[in-house]
């Protein structure tokens, strides 16, 4: 997200999580714990590829006084189509946003950075940090501190914690913000937000909510946002023909509604 009105600073990163004691898992144990869980992300993931599911995002600004402003809403439904998955914009009123303008980074945050996943294949990406045990919701979990080793121009990527089921070894919460390279000049912001997953199918863990409620620090003024996300009614897709997870890169997602500009 970025201010209306183009300026030339970038705020630093400050992420703030529940803290954890650590504990006394061996190094060894540590690196089993990464690697197995990132495994059971890798099979989530495929598995939630196969999911139709109706996702409502809603986007609120505030005035300077604290009242409520203008807002930003889309409904979309991931379906398939022809055995193709694809996202179908359901509704989606014209914003009147008057402070920020949601970006392209916006977009993708929304469709991978908060349902972050961690991936077998993303470990290269990230350094994690085992940070300690702590207990969610009655559910033990092993928490994370997560950030990128680099970051090249044009993906997007999570910094933050996750919490990590200490019996199903999958993520069960993550805390952070999307991140990614920077354009010099740039004073786009993003805010923190946490996403919670719930069981869906009695074996993988699915997000069903995300929640962000953070004051965004541009150069020139600060902007409290509210935004929150859900993910409903997953059903799991099923087709005569077998359908490979390639095909999906073969229909471009649906673009979410522009922000109007904003006239001064």
């Amino acid at each position: 997200m970025r201010y209306s009105i183009i300026l030339f600073a970038t705020a630093a990163l400050v992420l703030s999580g529940a803290e954890s004691a650590k504990d006394d898992l061996s190094e060894a144990r540590i690196q089993e714990i990464i690697t197995k869980f990132a495994e059971k992300e890798s099979e989530f993931s495929k598995v939630r590829q196969m999911y139709t599911y109706r996702q409502t995002s809603r986007l609120l600004e505030y005035n300077e006084d604290g009242s409520p402003g203008g807002k930003w809403d889309v409904v979309t439904d991931i379906v398939f189509v022809d055995g193709k998955r694809t996202e179908k914009v359901v509704k989606a009123p014209v914003p009147n946003l008057k402070r920020i303008i949601l970006e392209p980074n916006d977009e993708q945050d929304l469709r991978t950075t908060q349902p972050f996943v961690l991936t077998t294949a993303d470990l290269p990406n990230y350094t994690i940090n085992y940070l300690g045990r702590e207990t969610l919701d009655e559910i033990g979990c092993y928490v994370f501190a997560v950030k990128p080793k680099k970051m090249e121009s044009g993906k997007r990527y999570f910094i933050g914690q996750i919490w990590v089921d200490d019996r199903d070894l999958q993520i069960v919460k993550s805390y952070g913000r999307g991140t990614g390279a920077t354009k010099r000049g740039s004073d786009s912001q993003y805010p923190k937000f946490e996403t919670y997953r719930e069981q869906i199918d009695g074996k993988y863990w699915f997000p069903t909510y995300t929640i962000a409620n953070d004051v965004l620090q541009f150069k020139d003024e600060s902007v409290r946002i509210k935004e929150t996300v859900r993910y409903e009614d997953y059903k799991q897709f099923k087709a005569q023909s077998t359908i490979t997870f390639g095909d999906e890169a073969t229909t471009p997602p649906a673009k979410l509604p522009p922000t109007p500009p904003v006239k001064k």
